[in-house]
């Protein structure tokens, strides 16, 4: 299967798998994730989204054993350049490294191939155009079927794309964080390059689902993130209620109106929110049946973008290992 087979009768809404396994506090148990991506794919959801990196390749055992009996239904996407090595996140491009992590994803994931490989973070002491090459021996052994990039510039991806095709970029992309409007989309679009958005919900903020700062546990990526801090939180919290009451306006939930306005951008866009409750994957999947007015989309533009938005999108340390455009 391709990515693009999800316009041609499959949802466009994709199911990121992060949360079930690592970085939002404690995850849900093993039974439990591996109930929730059934529901999933009983729900029609065909691209699932993990990474080597996400419980330190646990999300990717979790997946496999969720979707084994599957496999040839799916769209299955996971992530290589970034992992867990002796309890600690390490970035590593080199074209061994690559290689020793697709070979132990396919093992967990219990699959011979995965169709769509990322490399999760380019590794900036490792040229792009060397990492890419590693990947594009894989695809030429048959172990992937496309190669991702995921926080990349649009320089990059033209670097990269010189090497070997480049199916996807993965890159976060919401109201609250726009940086791919700044050239990466434009560069995807005109190279045929499909572009999965991560964290269209803004972390959970734009769906609803964060009251206050202290409502987020200890080991929840989020209260390490600017936005999630006082006093840029509350600042963004008024953002969020007149959100909200332009989705009550629709008779839609704010979660909805969000992807809503994601799939409207372009056709070329894959949102790939993720959850731990059934309950939020039935309202994300129903977002795909909202369309909206050009005149509500520019309301929604003007409200939430990066010059109302108070906070940065990551601490200091963690901008500086990503390669993607700023804003001024």
């Amino acid at each position: 299967m391709k990515l693009t087979d999800l316009s041609q009768g499959l949802t466009r809404i994709g199911l990121g798998c992060m949360n079930l396994s690592h970085a939002y506090g404690t995850p849900p148990s093993e039974e439990e994730g591996i109930k929730m991506l059934q529901q999933a794919f009983d729900l029609g959801v065909r691209h699932f989204d993990t990474a080597a990196l996400y419980g330190f390749g646990r999300n990717e055992t979790l997946v496999g054993k969720a979707l084994s009996g599957k496999r040839d239904q799916l769209f299955l996407a996971s992530k290589c350049g970034m992992t867990g090595v002796d309890g600690k996140r390490v970035i590593d491009g080199r074209p061994e490294t690559l290689v020793a992590t697709l070979d132990a994803a396919l093992e967990r994931l219990q699959t011979d191939h995965i169709d769509l490989y990322y490399l999760h973070r380019w590794d900036k002491n490792v040229p792009i155009e060397d990492s890419v090459g590693a990947l594009s021996r894989l695809v030429e052994a048959g172990k992937i079927g496309a190669i991702g990039l995921s926080e990349v510039s649009a320089d990059t991806i033209a670097k990269a794309h010189a090497v070997h095709p480049i199916a996807a970029v993965q890159t976060e992309y919401s109201l609250w964080t726009r940086n791919a409007e700044l050239a990466v989309l434009g560069a995807c679009e005109s190279l045929g390059i499909a572009f999965v958005a991560f964290s269209p919900l803004a972390r959970g903020f734009l769906a609803d689902g964060v009251a206050s700062p202290e409502v987020l546990e200890e080991g929840d990526i989020r209260r390490n993130m600017p936005r999630f801090k006082e006093p840029n939180f509350s600042s963004n919290a008024e953002l969020l209620a007149s959100f909200k009451s332009k989705a009550a306006e629709l008779n839609i939930t704010p979660a909805q109106l969000s992807l809503a306005w994601l799939l409207a951008k372009s056709p070329n866009i894959y949102p790939i929110p993720g959850t731990r409750y059934f309950s939020h994957l039935e309202e994300n999947m129903a977002a795909a049946n909202v369309s909206l007015s050009a005149a509500v989309i520019a309301e929604l533009d003007a409200l939430i973008n990066q010059s109302t938005v108070s906070g940065g999108r990551y601490p200091p340390a963690t901008q500086a290992e990503i390669d993607t455009e700023e804003f001024a």
